[in-house]
């Protein structure tokens, strides 16, 4: 029980809810809005942008102390555009199907406000460990909501989850037709919106 009440657990659940980079602070919208048609492209947007900002943050706050402040943004910027390519270069190795279909999305993490605004905010000022626990739980509050709208939009729109048929048949032959708006931009820009409101009802903000 100590841990969940300690400072650094607070740390890290803290962006998961209450202070989600998405639907509190609306960063981060516009890949979430470009690659949430499958819930597989999300899924690995959400963990490149996860080993991103946990290990910038890392390695930013354990250099901290020998940064010039009047290049910090030059050195952050290194940092974060160093460990971008090596999520780009990993998944063309590895995944070379989803990295097409991510596109410039992933390259794009460098200009992403939610890596550069904890490196500003929180790694330059805080310790190693509480920094990677900050990235951590800003990745996967990040993560948490692209793979929501991702399984709404493409259950609905292709009847699909993770590229499975989940859709009964049956509900085809009666008539039912997947929804196509679901596969546009203004669907994710209407599910966040959603998502954002249920959650400041809930939270009372």
């Amino acid at each position: 029980m100590k841990l969940f009440k300690s400072k650094s657990f607070s740390v890290f659940k803290e962006p998961l809810a209450k202070n989600n980079p998405i639907s509190i602070q609306s960063l981060g919208i516009c890949s979430a809005l470009a690659v949430t048609v499958q819930l597989k492209a999300a899924l690995v947007m959400g963990l490149s942008l996860t080993f991103v900002v946990a290990f910038s943050n890392l390695i930013i706050s354990s250099m901290r102390n020998y940064i010039p402040r009047n290049i910090r943004m030059i050195v952050e910027l290194s940092v974060i555009a160093s460990l971008v390519i090596l999520a780009d270069e990993f998944l063309r190795a590895y995944f070379y199907d989803i990295s097409k279909q991510l596109s410039v999305f992933v390259g794009l993490i460098i200009t992403n406000c939610i890596v550069m605004g904890r490196a500003e905010t929180f790694a330059l000022g805080n310790s190693p460990g509480a920094s990677l626990l900050d990235g951590l739980g800003n990745g996967f509050g990040y993560s948490l909501v692209l793979i929501s709208v991702a399984f709404i939009r493409e259950l609905l729109g292709s009847g699909t989850v993770f590229g499975f048929k989940i859709t009964p048949e049956f509900l085809y032959r009666a008539g039912y037709e997947d929804m196509g708006f679901m596969l546009l931009a203004p669907a994710a820009f209407i599910i966040i919106g959603l998502l954002v409101w249920l959650q400041k009802s809930l939270m009372k903000v």
